[in-house]
């Protein structure tokens, strides 16, 4: 809807409903169901946990070792909440190599710290 100024500037018409500045997820104004992303997966995830509902991942896929997502065989990580190419993954594990490395890197660092505290 528009609407014109004295000017004759056509201008959007003011909405009746306040806005919040916050927006849907989807952009389908919510009439789809949130279902896994994995190819052929048609689990609706309106009753499943939050976590699995806000990566749109269903729980059988989140800890599968390879899935299917967008014609590609990948696996869903753990730490970064995504999806990755296989060969980003030591053998079953379901953290990718970079995010393992960060942690154990931070395990080795507050051990150290321990030992070194304990030597004094």
């Amino acid at each position: 809807m528009t609407s014109s100024t004295a000017a004759g500037v056509t201008t959007p018409a003011a909405s009746s409903t306040p806005t919040t500045g916050r927006r849907g997820g989807s952009g389908a104004g919510g009439s789809t169901r949130p279902s896994c992303q994995a190819d052929g997966c048609r689990v609706d995830l309106t009753d499943s946990k939050h976590y699995h509902r806000r990566h749109k991942i269903c729980e059988h896929h989140a800890k599968a070792t390879v899935v299917l997502v967008s014609g590609q065989q990948q696996r869903f990580c753990q730490q970064c909440s995504r999806f990755h190419e296989l060969s980003e993954f030591d053998d079953t594990k379901r953290s990718c190599r970079r995010r393992l490395a960060g942690h154990n890197e931070r395990r080795r660092k507050s051990s150290s710290d321990l030992h070194r505290e304990g030597s004094n």
